[in-house]
């Protein structure tokens, strides 16, 4: 996967996005199962979709669309039945947005951090699975190094977040 399959992936992660965006304004499933009462309450916020803090976070959206590229990457994995590294990959690609995601719910900021650290550790750990997938021929040294700095950039911005925070 070169610079344009990595760009694709993140295009395609936003097109899902807002497919499911546009889902949950027009009746979902679990709004139509409800009850009349529910139904009128559901129509009534359509529009006024939740913010979560979280969703602002420059290293929350850079992990997002690394994650995207990392599920893409598994989705081929698994097509030549390399099922235990897509898995890998998926875990570990959704951990690093996941642990920002639920740190920015913490009531404090040591906390929060703690959170960040796990984030950070799943970076590296996507970083050593990708190493490993290149020397058993599995990926291009090319696709491994965009992915690798990518990576490394998220791990600084998490670092420096985490700084900003004992400030």
């Amino acid at each position: 996967m070169g610079p344009k399959g990595i760009e694709q992936s993140v295009k395609s992660l936003n097109k899902v996005y807002l497919v499911q965006s546009d889902r949950s304004r027009t009746g979902s499933p679990i709004g139509a199962s409800r009850g009349r009462e529910h139904g009128a309450r559901e129509s009534e916020m359509v529009g006024k979709r939740p913010k979560f803090r979280f969703m602002d976070l420059e290293i929350w959206q850079d992990a997002i669309a690394i994650g995207g590229t990392l599920f893409d990457l598994a989705d081929k994995l698994e097509s030549k039945k390399l099922y235990r590294f897509a898995e890998q990959l998926r875990g570990s690609g959704l951990s690093m947005s996941n642990n920002i995601a639920e740190g920015s719910g913490s009531s404090s900021r040591r906390e929060f951090s703690s959170f960040l650290n796990i984030a950070r550790r799943s970076a590296f750990e996507n970083a050593n699975v990708l190493v490993v997938m290149e020397k058993r021929k599995l990926l291009d040294e090319s696709d491994v190094t965009i992915l690798l700095q990518q990576l490394d950039r998220l791990c600084r911005k998490i670092t420096n977040f985490q700084k900003s925070l004992r400030d």
